[in-house]
C-alpha cells in the first residue's frame, strides 16, 4: 500500500458555509454546504486512489458468470477462502448449465470450506437454472434483471456490473456504509439510501472505482472497532478524526497490509 503523508487535523475537521450558498437545496449530514460537501467527497477520494493505486475487486474471476458465483458465495465468508475455493468449483462447472445441473453433495462438498454450503449450494444451483430459463445462460448486463435473479441483491449486482461489464455502480457493503458514514456523505444505514446519497457527490464514471477505494480503506485502515486514525491519508478531510487510534506510531500498527484475511 502507498502511504501519502497528510497532516492530520488535531480534531475533525469543521466547515463553514459559503456565502451565497445558503439557498442551495437541503441540509448536508455535517451542515456544510452542498458544494462543500461534494469537494470534500471528491478530495477523500482522489487521495484514496493515490493510496490504493491497484485497488479492484478483490474476488477472482475471469468472466461474469464467475464474478456473480463468487459474490454471491462471499458471504459471511472472506474472499480469500472464496479465492482458494473458485479455481476448483470453476473448472467443474464452467456454465450456468453445469450449476442448473449439479448434484449437490458434490457441490457441497467444494463448497464446506465456504460455511453456510448448504445454503450456499442451493443458491448457486437455482442461479445457475435462473440463468439458463430466463436468460439463455448468460449473465445480464442491466440491474434491473440482475437482482431478479435468486440470492441476488443490488449490492452483488453492482459488482458485477462495475466489475464484469463496465458498467458504473456503488457497491455498499459494510466497508462502505461505515465510512460513507464515518465521512458524512450520508446518515442512513439503508444500503440503497446510502448508495443514492453518495452517488449524488461523485460523478458516476467514478463510481466502481470509488467503491473499491472507500473498501480497500476500510479493510486496512478505517477499521470498525479501532480505525487507525493517525495513519489515515484522508484525516485532514474526514469529520471523524480522532474515533481511532490518533498517536501515528500506535495507529500505523493497525494498519493491515495486503488482503485481509
Amino acid at each position: 500500500m502507498t502511504q501519502r503523508t497528510t497532516q492530520p487535523a488535531a480534531h475533525p475537521p469543521t466547515t463553514r458555509r459559503a456565502s451565497g450558498q445558503g439557498s442551495e437545496p437541503g441540509p448536508t449530514p455535517t451542515g456544510e454546504s452542498r458544494l462543500a460537501l461534494v469537494r470534500r467527497a471528491r478530495r477523500i477520494d482522489r487521495e484514496l486512489a493515490v493510496t490504493y493505486p491497484d485497488a479492484r475487486a478483490e474476488l477472482d474471476f475471469a468472466t461474469p458468470l464467475e464474478l456473480l458465483v463468487a459474490t454471491v458465495l462471499s458471504a459471511q465468508t472472506t474472499d480469500v477462502r472464496v479465492n482458494a475455493t473458485t479455481p476448483v468449483l470453476f473448472a467443474r462447472y464452467p456454465t450456468a448449465a453445469a450449476y442448473a445441473g449439479a448434484e449437490p453433495a458434490a457441490l457441497e462438498e467444494i463448497l464446506k470450506p465456504l460455511g453456510f454450503f448448504r445454503a450456499k449450494t442451493r443458491a448457486v444451483i437455482g442461479l445457475g437454472q435462473a440463468l439458463v430459463e430466463r436468460f439463455d445462460g448468460e449473465v445480464p448486463p442491466r440491474l434491473d434483471d440482475l437482482v431478479t435473479l435468486p440470492g441476488v441483491g443490488r449490492k452483488t449486482a453492482n459488482v458485477v456490473l462495475g466489475n464484469a461489464f463496465g458498467v458504473p455502480g456503488i457497491t455498499v457493503d459494510t466497508h462502505f456504509g461505515r465510512l460513507a458514514r464515518r465521512f458524512g456523505w450520508t446518515t442512513s444505514d439503508d444500503p440503497v439510501k446510502v448508495e443514492h446519497e453518495v452517488g449524488e457527490l461523485i460523478p458516476k464514471r467514478d463510481w466502481t472505482m470509488l467503491s473499491h477505494h472507500v473498501v480497500w480503506h476500510g479493510r486496512r485502515v478505517c477499521h470498525a472497532k479501532r480505525p487507525a486514525c493517525g495513519a489515515c491519508p484522508v484525516a485532514a478531510w474526514c469529520p471523524s478524526y480522532g474515533v481511532g487510534e490518533t498517536a501515528p506510531d500506535a495507529a500505523a500498527k493497525l494498519v493491515k497490509q495486503g488482503p485481509p484475511r
